[in-house]
């Protein structure tokens, strides 16, 4: 069988794209106070939580059109890094109900996020040629 790169990128890009931009759909729908909340508490400024549309939404979204595919892996990896910082610290270290990583889900999504920082969209992709694709 012959390989196919570009699909394989294309069906990663739905695979990881989909998923978190529900989490941005749910914010939009139910609001980010919980988030400036956390900001607050660590001493950060809370208009800060709006970044979360723009990890949640709008990089998954560029992610799965394959339109920025560098730039929008890398939003969505800081994004991933940052819940974790700000969210997750206390499970590091913890293994869930049936003895996974508690932030293995995190952790997938910051990493493929990393890979198409380096790997870009493929072929099948809504690209402009430039450093950023």
């Amino acid at each position: 069988m012959k390989k196919n790169i570009d699909l394989g990128l294309l069906i990663s890009r739905i695979a990881i794209g989909f998923p978190m931009s529900v989490y941005g759909v749910n914010k939009l729908i139910h609001g980010i106070g919980f988030i400036e909340d956390m900001l607050t508490m660590h001493g950060l400024p809370s208009f800060f939580a709006y970044g979360v549309f723009a990890g949640e939404l709008i990089a998954p979204v560029m992610l799965m059109i394959g339109f920025r595919t560098r730039l929008a892996g890398l939003i969505f990896a800081i994004n991933c890094f940052t819940a974790t910082i700000l969210a997750q610290t206390a499970n590091i270290f913890k293994l869930n109900d049936f003895g996974g990583w508690a932030l293995e889900l995190l952790a997938i999504y910051m990493l493929v996020g990393i890979s198409f920082f380096f790997t870009g969209a493929g072929k099948y992709a809504v690209s402009v040629a430039n450093k950023w694709d």
